[in-house]
């Protein structure tokens, strides 16, 4: 075994115990900290903490194993899909790690237009899977993210306006609870967890196969539009996101522009919106759609185009794992005014990468009853996120501050924040993501599946008393 931080003689024993198990009844892999492979395999977006062991399933025999070893032993214990967790939920310093990324298979229905695929898989590679018969189901703006975490905190993305969250399309999941059991969730068998899953994160077990119902995409038309950012078109933009039919779903990052070779060296670090659009339909279509976006202002770059939609997942870096600061809201409206102090706080800033990333909501997003999900923000017009990357424990505290104080700025009467991209914060955000009667609802049923709050590395809901 190799030292901790914050690991105490006790943890020890119990991680000791929890390996010694898994020699047995466990087909997978087990990664421990002297292996070649360990330094690779414990990586996560926020990278820094080292486990003791990371196992790493073939089937759903193998988690079921490792669940009731968990359980027996009373380890930390952190469940991996994609890694992409920002508060560092995913992973835990000399605990176990469960890593599905080994549990990848995808089993697409054309006829039926549905599709089978294992926890482990990411967002990418279903959506590379299902495109092959002009089938897609909508996940977010990352496609290395994995299916599991982003469908269970809700997955809202670039068809959200046009088909729903992820979880809108959600039919059944596998899942392994506390207990050890393999059950399945869906609108017929245990309806209650069902409904839970489909918003509240991984409380309730670990997710094992997820059966998602396909959506036919014979055209699209996406990418991303860079525009000079002023009160005027940052507004602008969102009102013409608002206006836009519901095939055409945006995000609009309002940031200094970064010095990207497409962009002339006299716009480096101007305030610019980054503009991903993306328009499912015919393409005549989605130019009449786009028009008014263009018209704001003449564009720096404009690479919307017709093809794939695989062009919303461009390459990702795998060794990029920027460290930021950030803070989640709703919004009502976003005006004149509204931009201005957008716009006025993030040139007051002096952090290497600051930004406010904006996602206009409605259509089918909206349409879906409150109380049919556990994702309860249905009503909400406008979402946010403020963004400051940090170097240093002593910058971070700083941006902490920063990214606090803007979001206090930026709130209005609509409350509450998305589970999927709330940060290591506080009990009373994470109560915020769930409003009205959806916490006590969660309560209860992580009562019925996970009494003891085994599950509990995560933005974490208590079972009711």
């Amino acid at each position: 075994m190799v030292a901790y931080d914050h690991v105490n003689e006790d943890e020890m024993t119990k991680i000791e115990t929890a390996i010694a198990a898994l020699r047995t009844g466990f087909s997978g892999t087990l990664i421990l900290p002297a292996d070649a492979a360990y330094d690779a395999a414990r990586i996560v977006m926020s990278d820094g903490k080292r486990p003791g062991a990371i196992a790493r399933p073939k089937t759903a025999a193998d988690v079921q194993r490792v669940v009731d070893v968990a359980r027996d032993s009373g380890v930390d214990f952190a469940i991996r899909s994609g890694g992409h967790s920002g508060a560092g939920h995913s992973s835990t310093e000399g605990g176990l790690v469960l890593d599905l990324r080994d549990m990848k298979r995808i089993e697409i229905d054309p006829a039926g237009r549905t599709a089978w695929a294992e926890a482990g898989a990411t967002a990418l590679e279903v959506t590379r899977a299902a495109l092959q018969d002009g089938l897609v189901v909508g996940f977010g703006d990352a496609g290395s993210v994995g299916i599991s975490g982003i469908t269970l905190g809700g997955g809202v993305g670039y068809l959200s306006r046009k088909w729903g969250l992820t979880i809108d399309s959600l039919l059944a999941a596998e899942i392994v609870t506390a207990d050890g059991k393999l059950l399945t969730a869906s609108a017929s068998e245990n309806p209650d967890l069902f409904w839970a899953l489909r918003g509240g994160g991984g409380n309730f077990g670990v997710v094992t196969r997820l059966h998602y119902a396909l959506n036919s995409m014979p055209a699209f038309t996406g990418g991303m539009l860079c525009l000079p950012a002023t009160p005027e078109t940052v507004a602008g933009f969102v009102a013409a996101a608002n206006a836009a039919p519901e095939g055409l779903s945006t995000i609009a990052n309002v940031m200094p522009a970064p010095p990207m070779p497409f962009l002339p060296p006299e716009v480096h670090g101007k305030m610019v919106i980054l503009g991903m659009l993306a328009f499912t339909g015919p393409d005549a279509e989605a130019q009449l759609a786009l028009a008014p976006f263009r018209a704001l202002a003449k564009p720096y770059a404009d690479f919307v185009k017709p093809g794939s939609y695989l062009q919303m997942y461009p390459p990702e870096d795998p060794n990029y794992r920027p460290t930021a600061a950030v803070r989640s809201l709703f919004m009502d409206r976003i005006g004149h005014a509204e931009a201005a102090t957008m716009l006025d706080t993030l040139n007051a800033s002096d952090a290497a990468f600051r930004a406010v990333q904006i996602r206009v909501l409605g259509g089918a997003y909206a349409r879906v009853p409150v109380e049919t999900t556990a994702y309860a923000h249905r009503k909400a017009p406008i979402m946010v996120n403020v963004i400051a990357f940090y170097t240093t424990p002593e910058d971070r505290t700083r941006r902490e501050a920063w990214v606090e104080a803007f979001a206090a700025t930026l709130t209005q009467e609509t409350k509450g924040a998305y589970v999927n991209f709330l940060a290591d914060e506080s009990e009373a955000r994470v109560r915020g993501a769930y409003p009205g009667t959806t916490w006590d609802r969660l309560r209860k049923i992580k009562r019925q599946y996970d009494p003891q709050n085994l599950f509990r590395r995560n933005q974490n809901i208590a079972p009711a008393a």
